[in-house]
């Protein structure tokens, strides 16, 4: 995994505080004093100084010390780009003072290996696949450090499995990942956090995602996007969640982002966001211009009872839970108002797990 320069500040030594710089200024005073003392000896008691007058000039020149190690101290971390967060913020943004890590894919081959992988568990995906697919190879063929997925836009009819499918993808490639349910996040900020000023001040969930993993292109899941609302601050400012996406799926700007928090730049360019609709017209067109959007349909019946079959084995279950899984399935009529989903076929595996394992009454 190779290392990436995520944040835009450099960590100064954190044993250089104030208090050592007062220090170290006091010892140079002293030493100074000292040499003046031995050049120019005093020849009688009339040359020596009144010792309230040297008493009063040590405390002026620990104030002076005070004030210089001070202003020494802001100015060493404005010009490391940390002067706004607090003593205890910058402890928590050490870890990132050698970079993160970036998941890269292998090979070319590797990548149509996981594409494989992902296309054979969940057929229906195919859309959304070849899109993971193309941006595995391009990471490869162009040299990118890590592996990047532009953003993209999932629509489609509910229980069709577009958060899991995401979620496997994470897991194939080895990234970390997150869901962010976005009717219960309040505006974009779970994803891009608060500045000072909102009731609860804070960093996003993935930033704090990114520090806590250390790798610095994990896969970003929006749920139910098109519900998003807006919140509005103290101050009687709307902010909405499609609004604050815009400047993290825009590559340039990406590479720039300053968190509203720590007031920070950091490079979230690699960060893979999959954003997941069941319908597009609620979002603004300054969103729909930045990602890929990809239309899928609802589960076939054959593919649903293909997933039940492979799943079911991956669970161990027996046999005949499978075949009763299946023969449920395959026995909804063609034409009926409703058809089983994915979540249809789940509920049915997690039902049959339980059957199986429930302990027996004597």
């Amino acid at each position: 995994m190779s290392r990436f320069p995520f944040v835009k500040a450099s960590f100064p030594d954190p044993a250089l505080t104030p208090r050592k710089i007062r220090t170290h200024l006091i010892d140079v005073q002293q030493r100074l004093r000292d040499r003046r003392a031995a050049i120019h000896p005093p020849q009688d008691d009339t040359d020596r100084a009144d010792p309230a007058e040297e008493l009063r000039l040590t405390e002026r020149a620990h104030r002076r010390a005070d004030t210089r190690a001070k202003r020494l101290h802001d100015d060493i971390l404005r010009r490391s780009g940390l002067s706004h967060p607090n003593r205890d913020e910058r402890e928590k943004l050490s870890v990132l003072r050698d970079g993160v890590g970036l998941v890269r894919i292998a090979s070319e081959d590797r990548a149509d290996e996981l594409a494989a992988v992902l296309h054979a568990e969940m057929p229906w995906m195919a859309p959304a696949t070849g899109h993971a697919w193309q941006a595995m190879r391009r990471s490869v063929r162009e040299g990118w450090p890590g592996f990047r997925l532009p953003p993209v836009i999932l629509d489609g009819p509910p229980g069709i499995g577009k958060t899991r499918w995401a979620r496997r993808l994470g897991g194939l490639i080895g990234a970390a990942s997150m869901v962010i349910d976005a009717m219960g996040e309040s505006a974009s900020f779970g994803v891009t956090g608060c500045q000072r000023g909102w009731g609860s001040a804070r960093p996003g969930r993935v930033l704090e995602l990114i520090m806590t993993d250390l790798t610095g292109n994990p896969i970003v899941v929006i749920d139910e996007l098109d519900k998003a609302g807006s919140a509005r601050s103290n101050r009687d400012q709307s902010y909405g969640l499609a609004e604050g996406l815009l400047p993290l799926l825009e590559p340039a700007t990406a590479a720039d982002w300053t968190c509203p928090y720590y007031r920070l730049g950091f490079d979230m360019s690699f960060v893979g966001w999959i954003l997941l609709t069941n319908s597009l017209q609620p979002l603004p067109e300054p969103l729909l211009g930045r990602c890929t959007v990809l239309r899928l349909q609802a589960v076939d019946l054959s593919d649903l009872i293909g997933f039940a079959e492979r799943e079911g084995r991956a669970r161990a279950l027996s046999d005949s839970s499978i075949a009763s899984i299946t023969e449920a399935l395959a026995a909804v009529a063609p034409g009926a108002a409703t058809r089983p989903s994915l979540r249809t076929g789940l509920r049915m595996l997690d039902r049959a797990a339980d059957l199986e394992h429930r302990p027996m009454v004597i």
